[in-house]
């Protein structure tokens, strides 16, 4: 909670994906409050206040992820809905002259995204939440100490530039500094 909301000002990108994280962290202690607090709340170095508060989150996180669906795979909808506001954003920049580095970045990535796309990803999603689901592959097997390819790290680079800058442009957007006339 506490990490999710300084990651939400700071960097959505990385907002979105440590929240599919915290959705896996869910799932793998089988939704069990418990094992909640015993595994991830308890070490957390904060006051009984504060964990009192972090709890709730995860309780709301629980009933959210039951009430939409997702126990076994999928998102909850405030996740989905950082995707629909990013796309939003990608589409504006793309379609504004006043942002070329950021088509570049767009172009420079597309052949990645292309590829992933035809290796299975899911072709009706926005071409940003494949590009988060290649991040977020990536960072699964980092955790897992699995090797990456050499060519995977750099169409993640690319990507992960491309993303980046979409996050600083979110930033700008949302305190109403980006003029896309």
């Amino acid at each position: 909670m506490y990490i999710s909301q300084q990651l939400k000002q700071q960097n959505i990108a990385e907002y979105l994906l440590y929240m599919w994280q915290i959705e896996d962290l869910i799932r793998a202690n089988g939704f069990d409050m418990e094992k909640i607090r015993k595994n991830i709340i308890d070490p957390y170095p904060i006051t009984e206040e504060q964990k009192k508060a972090l709890e709730q989150w995860y309780q709301d996180l629980i009933n959210m992820m039951h009430d939409e669906g997702v126990m076994e795979k999928g998102h909850i909808q405030i996740n989905k809905n950082v995707i629909v506001w990013l796309t939003d954003l990608h589409l504006r920049l793309l379609h504004s002259p006043k942002f070329p580095y950021y088509s570049a970045a767009y172009y420079k990535a597309l052949p990645f995204i292309v590829e992933l796309r035809a290796k299975g990803a899911d072709k009706d999603a926005p071409e940003l939440e494949t590009c988060f689901d290649a991040m977020y592959g990536v960072l699964m097997l980092k955790l897992q100490k699995k090797t990456i390819s050499e060519e995977t790290q750099k169409a993640l680079k690319v990507v992960g530039d491309l993303l980046a800058i979409l996050a600083g442009y979110y930033i700008k957007d949302k305190q109403g500094e980006l003029d896309f006339e």
